[in-house]
């Protein structure tokens, strides 16, 4: 059994990188970079174990891309994340990166794993070519080094070390906080994380997303109660009945919420928002569909379109085709000319004829966000 586990740390919400796509989720061809750069280092070494760590609105998501990875949910800082991860590893050593660092060489993966026994955390470093200044003094840069991950560390030590309350900016810090020995090996230029966009100009090999489209539908059905108010699309119908449901009934934002995750392989709105989940309780499904609009922007992808089709025997949809398209272009934060909306009735046939309930049918087109032409 190999004795190294491989750690990659992306449960960070790229704060700093500015872009409404997290940059763990740029995609090179149709891989998110999480992926690549988890793909690229595991084929380095046969690790004993591939953990990557998820934000926790991404973590179900994520397990669609791999069935050899363990997927662990981040906490809000750094050394959460690598204690839920550290859980999950039984090996002697551990190697951890950051997702943005996405350049990292096969040499300095197998020179950290060469002299893994030499000491409780192996730790690339650089040396600093330019001038030094030090609360405005000049200091002598050669006793200055820019530390780098993937740091590879003892399980044991490192799990002790973050027991401390302190919080670490690397392993190394925390394990020469307990008094561990530290090695220090020559790191690479080409391990440069990844801050800001035009960073990824500097990889020529990330090659940009590809060109495909993807198309979700979506159905939702609703049965009509008495007494309540009716919103469709987000906008309140005048009539004196409403939608029975767990939340406020919108059946056509229901609809158009299981297009999107149909276009990107998401899954469905159950399984974002439980009907059993009583803080969903007369949700407002306008706040349910700006969460899941966040949520496909920041895991790589635009909206191109939107295609409904109400079925509705009542209320009549015709006079309120144009309040509803507006209101989710302002939803979707899509222009009016990207969503279409179709309305017929079922001819007095089943249910909805019945005017019994109402059902909405949705098609939603998805591209990749193209950071090349940014």
């Amino acid at each position: 059994m190999a004795d190294v586990t491989l750690i990659v740390l992306c449960a960070g919400t790229s704060s700093r990188f500015a872009h409404r796509v997290k940059k763990q989720w740029l995609r090179i061809e149709n891989e998110p970079l999480w992926l690549n750069v988890t793909k690229r280092i595991s084929s380095y070494y046969n690790f004993d174990k591939i953990i990557v760590t998820s934000h926790k609105n991404e973590l179900s998501y994520m397990k669609n891309f791999s069935g050899n990875i363990t997927f662990v949910e981040g906490g809000s800082t750094r050394q959460e994340s690598m204690k839920n991860s550290l859980s999950q590893v039984t090996s002697e050593f551990v190697m951890v990166t950051d997702v943005a660092r996405a350049g990292i060489p096969e040499s300095v993966i197998l020179d950290l794993i060469k002299n893994r026994a030499d000491a409780s955390c192996i730790v690339p470093i650089l040396n600093v070519n330019d001038t030094v200044i030090y609360n405005e003094k000049t200091i002598n840069r050669d006793n200055v080094k820019l530390i780098q991950t993937p740091q590879l560390s003892n399980t044991k030590i490192l799990k002790k070390a973050l027991e401390s309350e302190i919080e670490f900016t690397d392993d190394s810090s925390a394990i020469k906080n307990i008094n561990q020995n530290i090695k220090y090996i020559q790191g690479s230029p080409k391990s440069k994380k990844i801050t800001f966009l035009e960073d990824l100009n500097e990889f020529e090999y990330f090659k940009a997303p590809s060109t495909n489209t993807f198309i979700g539908s979506g159905i939702d059905i609703h049965a009509f109660e008495a007494n309540k108010k009716m919103f469709l699309g987000g906008v309140e119908i005048p009539c004196d009945y409403g939608f029975k449901a767990h939340s406020d009934g919108d059946v056509l934002i229901h609809s158009v919420i299981d297009a999107l995750l149909g276009a990107c392989g998401a899954g469905d709105i159950g399984e974002f928002f439980p009907d059993t989940d009583s803080k969903y309780k007369n949700a407002d499904s306008k706040e349910l569909l700006k969460f899941i609009v966040d949520f496909i922007k920041s895991v790589g992808y635009e909206i191109i379109n939107i295609d409904l089709t109400i079925l509705a025997q009542i209320p009549k949809i015709n006079p309120h085709k144009l309040d509803i398209k507006f209101k989710m272009s302002e939803l979707l934060e899509l222009e009016p000319q990207f969503i279409n909306i179709k309305a017929t009735t079922a001819e007095e046939m089943g249910f909805v004829g019945r005017k019994e309930g109402v059902t909405v049918l949705s098609t939603a087109t998805l591209k990749y966000y193209d950071w090349k032409k940014i």
